[in-house]
């Protein structure tokens, strides 16, 4: 693939918009290009796999990843290359920290994103991953861990792991949390501080890394170093300053460009104690796709693992949240004459192994023709 090639798919964009290369030279002349979804992402690497004829010629990804779509992204050379490590730093977290890193290292780039970040700034790092609690909690007792990266309702699983194993709470010492991935509701704050004095909140995607963090609870997410954040409408795709809409990330990495991506999610600007803009947070999403337990979860995908299957007439997936933690149910109405286990077995595993989901699977009479195929009950507040 030729460096030419590369910029192939960035060409037809601007020739699609009616630009030429030229006039595109500040931000006025960006604007002009068209946001891209995520969708045309997916799409783009489909015609041109893996990365959509964006990555140089040139370039060696150390690392590949497979998010949900699939998408798949590649790990750039270079120090803290998706940025997190700032966020780290905002709280204190250094050298003398020892991290434990409970983001998922399979497939998605979480795990491996906060791992680098935490050799950007010095500190060590405990590899937990996502699940085994209670061996975590004796790591968190044994080993001198200080801090922890994760999804929120995480930290709190592992802090009441902790206190039900009935180890030495003078061996508790993680005093710092960057947690992301999911909403921090004030009331699930206060439940952690109660174990972890400091606590921020951090927003990032996949595609682009770090795009935002806090430095006070409730003061709106610091836009990071090496990024351009943009608000912008849903449907035309200019920036707004006064209302909600997409959040839109630019970043000039000449070997694999991210140009106006349009991550789905809904934001606004808010003015930070420093008379900054910052991010008000994630206030919602475009489109169907929801996220659960920090990784999206598509209609499309959704039906692509489960309508059709033997026994399965109707499906919805059921999302909720009891006691600060995301529950997923696939309700299915059967078809006459199936094995009602053969087939909920059947709906498990294809949930589990195709969309990377652990969930319930329960057979119910009928569903209502205006449910969705993805419905979302959870309350964060």
């Amino acid at each position: 693939m030729s460096s030419a090639h590369r910029l192939d798919p960035i060409a037809r964009r601007l020739k699609d918009a009616g630009l030429r290369p030229e006039s595109v030279r500040d931000y006025a002349g960006l604007i002009a290009l068209p946001v891209q979804s995520k969708d045309e992402v997916r799409l783009a690497q489909l015609a041109d796999p893996p990365f959509g004829g964006l990555l140089s010629a040139e370039a060696r990804p150390r690392r590949i990843f497979q998010s949900p779509g699939p998408l798949y992204e590649p790990q750039l050379d270079g120090d803290d290359p998706w940025r997190w490590g700032q966020a780290l730093a905002a709280i204190g977290i250094g050298s003398r920290d020892v991290v434990m890193n409970c983001f998922g290292y399979h497939l998605s780039p979480a795990g491996v994103m906060f791992d680098e970040a935490c050799g950007s700034v010095g500190a060590g790092v405990v590899p937990g991953g996502i699940g085994s609690a209670e061996l975590q909690a004796r790591a968190v007792h044994d080993l001198p861990l200080t801090a922890y990266v994760g999804l929120p309702s995480y930290l709190k699983v592992l802090i009441d792991s902790f206190k039900s194993a009935d180890l030495d709470p003078q061996r508790w010492e993680i005093h710092r949390a960057v947690v992301s991935a999911e909403p921090l509701p004030d009331t699930l704050r206060e439940e952690l501080k109660a174990a972890v004095p400091h606590v921020i909140s951090a927003y990032g995607t996949a595609e682009a890394g770090l795009i935002g963090y806090e430095d006070a609870p409730g003061a709106g997410l610091i836009i990071p170093e090496g990024v351009l954040v943009e608000i912008c409408d849903p449907i035309s795709g200019e920036p707004v300053y006064d209302r909600e809409g997409q959040i839109v990330v630019t970043l000039f990495r000449q070997d694999y460009p991210m140009i106006r991506f349009g991550t789905g999610d809904i934001s606004a600007w808010v003015t930070g104690t420093d008379g900054t803009l910052r991010l008000a947070g994630v206030l919602g999403r475009v489109g169907d796709g929801i996220k659960v337990r920090g990784m999206f979860l598509q209609p499309d995908q959704a039906y692509r693992y489960i309508a059709g299957r033997p026994g399965v007439g109707q499906f919805r997936l059921v999302v909720d949240r009891v006691d600060h933690r995301d529950s997923l149910t696939v309700e299915v109405v059967l078809e006459d004459g199936a094995d009602e286990r053969t087939t909920l077995n059947d709906v498990r595993s294809r949930v589990r192994d195709g969309l990377r989901f652990a969930c319930d699977v329960v057979a119910v009479p009928s569903l209502a023709e205006s449910s969705g195929s993805i419905v979302d009950h959870r309350d964060w507040k």
